[in-house]
């Protein structure tokens, strides 16, 4: 994983957030949650998501749901005030998604984060 001013490069295709998440049973969503938050911690400039609760998150839905309300509430905000948006807070949204559809909610996250790299 390459180093951009301190922050890692993670740039996938929401599409293959998407694929690999079906064809992996989810199991694919756990390295995914273990990338997007070194991602979002480098933002934030300091930890917002533990490395053990990304872990979790891909086995455990009540953690995935708290994963994803924090990534909406601190890490999306740290993200739209480095490429210059208006900050918002998407908590609950991804946090619902996190629950009912966790792969859609990563799909989202990850165009956010693809933003970075334009």
């Amino acid at each position: 994983m390459q180093i951009i001013d301190n922050i890692p490069k993670f740039h996938r295709e929401p599409i293959v957030v998407l694929l690999l998440g079906f064809i992996t049973c989810g199991l694919y969503l756990i390295y995914w949650n273990l990338q997007a938050s070194k991602v979002f911690n480098a933002l934030a400039g300091r930890e917002i998501v533990s490395s053990v609760v990304a872990v979790f998150a891909g086995c455990i839905w009540p953690v995935n749901m708290y994963f994803f309300f924090v990534i909406g509430r601190d890490g999306m905000p740290a993200l739209d005030d480095r490429i210059g948006e208006p900050p918002r807070d998407q908590s609950v949204l991804l946090m619902l998604l996190g629950f009912f559809f966790p792969m859609i909610a990563a799909m989202i996250v990850q165009s956010e984060i693809n933003k970075l790299y334009r």
